[in-house]
């Protein structure tokens, strides 16, 4: 078995001034979806499409920045909503207490997705267009957040068997027996794996919202699966307990349900020319 490397989260420090590695994963997804979003330009249909909707790198940088905004937004109020709802409610004012630490996938999906609606309404585009041009630039982003969850030995897994290889102990968590490390699974399968099939299965023809469909569909399943291999949250291992699933693989099943519905969707309306 493997031991915890014990990775100081400060990177950086100049007086009082600390710069964190998790920070750092943050900003290495934001300049990823740029790389990505930039070479999206050339693919089809983004790279024919003529008159108010033609899609620019200033259109690439716009949809960033707002997808930053959205995806603090939202990441830190679907945690207060989904996992500490009575806390936040007694405690309102630390909702904005970004720095303590809290921020919830699911929350932050729907910040992007707000956000890249208001993206589209005053750019004149159309919205599924504008999902499935950000969603294949996505997963490497999701990637390198794993890579700060592992740093920070934050999120680990449940108990492995003591003959895995991998299996890892993070003391921090209370005890030396092994566990899986969750977040490299996380990192590999909702990160590098679906990036890769996300990225090949856009390359080619699909109708409008096909795209963002998959992104839903393949995130979801991923998730679902890793969920099995990491420890719930100490405050909510009722509901693993009452229902046998954990609270991200709850939020999942909608995910799924809506991407495989919003597929089909899209494979009944007529294709609007060729889909990147």
């Amino acid at each position: 078995m493997l031991m915890y490397p014990q990775i100081d989260p400060v990177a950086l420090k100049i007086g009082p001034l600390a710069v964190h590695w998790y920070g750092l994963t943050y900003l290495a997804a934001f300049g990823l979806f740029w790389l990505l979003a930039m070479r999206r330009l050339r693919h089809e249909p983004f790279a024919s499409v003529q008159g108010r909707g033609a899609w620019s790198r200033r259109d690439v940088e716009d949809a960033l920045f707002l997808g930053v905004v959205g995806v603090i937004a939202g990441g830190r109020l679907g945690y207060c909503l989904f996992y500490k709802p009575a806390y936040y409610a007694a405690h309102p004012l630390e909702i904005f207490f970004i720095w303590q630490g809290g921020m919830s996938f699911h929350g932050g999906m729907l910040g992007v997705i707000a956000s890249q609606w208001w993206f589209a309404r005053t750019r004149g585009k159309p919205f599924w267009q504008v999902m499935d041009f950000v969603a294949p630039c996505v997963p490497l982003g999701l990637a390198a957040g794993r890579v700060g969850n592992f740093i920070n030995g934050e999120l680990w897994g449940r108990f492995a068997d003591p003959s895995l290889p991998w299996g890892m102990v993070f003391p921090h968590s209370g005890s030396m027996a092994p566990r899986h490390p969750s977040q490299i699974y996380q990192f590999l399968l909702e990160g590098v794996l679906l990036f890769v099939l996300l990225w090949l299965y856009a390359r080619k023809p699909r109708r409008e919202a096909q795209v963002s469909a998959m992104f839903l569909i393949g995130y979801g399943i991923f998730r679902f699966i890793a969920e099995f291999f990491r420890e719930p949250d100490a405050y909510l291992l009722w509901l693993q307990e009452q229902t046998g699933l954990s609270m991200g693989q709850w939020l999942c099943v909608p995910m799924i349900a809506f991407g495989i519905a919003l597929w089909l969707w899209a494979q009944r309306r007529p294709r609007a020319g060729v889909a990147a």
